[in-house]
């Protein structure tokens, strides 16, 4: 197992969890269903990852979704360096996981907006090395 100091860990959980959350508010949609098919789409990561996203509480920055996505974002790029530099293997299949999970949750109400897919380009980006 790897180890993930509380900062990285708590990062982790920002990137993830906010993902989820900005395709969620893309399009408001069902809610639940958008959260509960994010949840399911965690299996897309491996072990490890999963262990560090339910060690605490999900980290969601507060705000508008103006003020979230550049948190987010920053996240997503500050986990790409933390999993390059401890678990390349997850460096390689994290991109993979998070954008899985992002498809799954903009899927959950059966139709995928183009607010939806604009904001997976834009996670992708960020997921990008």
């Amino acid at each position: 197992m790897i180890f993930y100091t509380d900062e990285e860990s708590r990062t982790l959980r920002t990137a993830v969890y906010g993902a989820m959350l900005l395709v969620s508010h893309a399009d408001p949609g069902p809610v639940l269903e958008e959260r509960f098919a994010g949840l399911r789409a965690l299996r897309n990561l491996s072990p490890d990852l999963r262990t560090v996203l339910g060690g605490a509480r999900p980290s969601v920055p507060a705000g508008t979704d103006e003020e979230i996505e550049p948190v987010v974002l920053e996240a997503l790029r500050s986990s790409m360096k933390t999993l390059a530099a401890k678990s390349p293997e997850d460096a390689v299949e994290f991109p993979r996981g998070v954008l899985a999970i992002c498809r799954e949750v903009a899927e959950a109400d059966g139709v995928v907006v183009d607010a939806e897919d604009a904001m997976v380009a834009r996670i992708e980006g960020a997921l990008a090395l």
